[in-house]
């Protein structure tokens, strides 16, 4: 099991790089994910498509299908893509601390 540290604070990943437990989140460790995602900087596009993704996910408790995450941030999948490199599972999923999802996203 790999570890990320962030601030003099251990925080545990699986194998893939997803945080073990979502609930100890925050943004520092996001832009800690970041770079990982081949994801720079995070701006205010990456953050409006975290945050819904973190809301999505206290809300149902899952990770939502891209075809939702399209619709709700109006981003379309070229958009997603281009901000998140590695794509809304792996990457975007990853750096908002969601668990590895095991559907379409």
């Amino acid at each position: 099991m790999a570890e990320l540290v962030v601030n003099g604070v251990s925080y545990e990943l699986d194998e893939d790089g997803f945080l073990e437990d979502a609930s100890e989140w925050n943004e520092d460790v996001a832009r800690a994910l970041a770079p990982n995602e081949d994801v720079e900087e995070l701006t205010e596009e990456h953050w409006r498509v975290i945050n819904y993704l973190r809301d999505y996910f206290d809300q149902y408790g899952v990770a939502p299908m891209v075809r939702k995450l399209l619709k709700d941030t109006g981003y379309d999948q070229k958009t997603i893509y281009n901000l998140f490199p590695t794509g809304p599972g792996k990457g975007a999923c990853k750096i908002a601390g969601l668990p590895k999802p095991t559907g379409c996203v």
